[in-house]
């Protein structure tokens, strides 16, 4: 997959057959969009295109109120597009000027004259330009104009995708991670640096890793502990993360992640950390003493392991 920032070099693109959008999570929704792109170019002999926005729309339009949780960055967003067959991803830098843009100035400007357009495909409800005012119809009036072909997603295939969002989104902040990960047909991730912490799981027997996740428009999951695959340096690891305030050891004002993977002793400061989680275990729980902690702890791991020796049959 080619990455473009911006639109230098995208002439380059052979009979752009074009989808617009966010596309977080890159979900199974998102995935039969694609995938009717991808088909559609190898018929044409053209090439699909996906474009899309960075920062996201509502942070520029709304850097007060947007109260936007995204289920992917945007190197997770990257990744994931890179295993759907998608063969260009123009990640366009969404400015406050470029949302004044009119349709017409859209349409010609960057889908005619800068991409050269062979198709577009996009849902029934998408609307761009300034005062959104460009819509489906809108591209299949000027289509003939500009000799390029507007195609419109059923509404029940878009009505699919923006349902599978919000189940996604309910479904990671009250830690139902299955489901979330039956949506997105993958299991949920984050990525980020590992930071020296408080270092008291080293002495009760179960150092941590202490993840610290910079977009702060993350989604995270609710409290409690969770199963998780730990990748490093491409190797994947078992392990289980708390999410929390470890209100036991030492209550924290702010959520830590801590993930204790299974047979390491690598120093990985500094080292960025991507985690799959796969299960919810339980909440998050303030014990009586460490012991008890240590016991729960324990049991935990337990836990995991079979999990893991179950899904791995």
């Amino acid at each position: 997959m080619k990455i473009f920032y911006g639109l230098e070099g995208v002439e380059s693109i052979k009979k752009p057959i074009i989808t617009i959008g966010t596309f977080d999570g890159v979900h199974v929704g998102h995935q039969k969009i694609l995938d009717a792109i991808v088909k559609k170019a190898q018929l044409l002999g053209g090439e699909s295109v996906l474009l899309t926005f960075s920062p996201h729309p509502r942070l520029v339009l709304f850097p007060d109120s947007h109260q936007l949780k995204l289920i992917q960055t945007e190197a997770e967003k990257i990744e994931k597009l890179s295993k759907t067959g998608l063969e260009n991803l123009i990640i366009f830098p969404f400015t406050f000027e470029f949302s004044r843009l009119t349709a017409m100035e859209f349409v010609r400007d960057i889908l005619v004259n800068k991409l050269n357009i062979h198709t577009i495909v996009i849902g029934y409800d998408h609307q761009f330009g300034r005062n959104r005012e460009g819509n489906i119809q809108y591209l299949k009036d000027v289509s003939t104009v500009y000799d390029f072909e507007a195609v419109e997603i059923p509404a029940k295939e878009i009505d699919e995708v923006n349902i599978s969002s919000t189940k996604i989104r309910k479904a990671i902040e009250i830690g139902d991670i299955e489901r979330a990960n039956l949506f997105l047909g993958a299991p949920f991730e984050l990525t980020g640096m590992v930071v020296t912490g408080s270092q008291i799981g080293r002495t009760i027997g179960f150092p941590t890793a202490n993840l610290v996740i910079q977009d702060t428009t993350k989604i995270l999951p609710s409290n409690g502990v969770y199963v998780v695959h730990v990748y490093i340096d491409g190797n994947s690891f078992h392990g289980i993360m708390n999410i929390g305030f470890r209100p036991t050891v030492h209550a924290e004002s702010k959520k830590q992640i801590e993930i204790h993977i299974f047979d390491f002793e690598r120093d990985i400061y500094g080292m960025e950390l991507k985690v799959e989680i796969v299960t919810r275990l339980r909440d998050e729980i303030k014990f009586d003493s460490k012991e008890a902690l240590v016991e729960q702890i324990q049991q935990d791991i337990s836990l995991a392991h079979r999990y893991f020796s179950i899904t791995s049959m």
